[in-house]
């Protein structure tokens, strides 16, 4: 049986204007992972998202990998406590 774990995460590269956003959206909740996603003012993406351990690992693989269209460079990922999200949100 899997654990729940919760990572918060910062995507670098060719991530913004790009459909990233709606890309991790749609791939969290095709993983079943709650959270959210959204841009920061320094062209990078931050997430926040939480579910099984093999699900979040499968997302990352799905992160590392882009859209087509985006790039990603860099994944600095962290442990964090589980905020007990009920789904995964594109944040504003």
């Amino acid at each position: 049986m899997s654990s729940k774990v919760a990572k918060h995460i910062i995507v670098s590269g060719r991530v913004q204007g790009v459909g990233f956003r709606y890309f991790v959206n749609q791939k969290a909740k095709e993983c079943q992972l709650t959270g959210w996603v959204k841009n920061l003012p320094n062209g990078t993406v931050e997430i926040e998202l939480e579910g099984d351990e093999k699900d979040l690992a499968c997302f990352v693989d799905y992160l590392k990998a882009g859209n087509g269209y985006s790039r990603t460079d860099q994944l600095h990922q962290s442990e964090i406590e589980p905020g007990n999200y009920t789904n995964f949100s594109i944040q504003y």
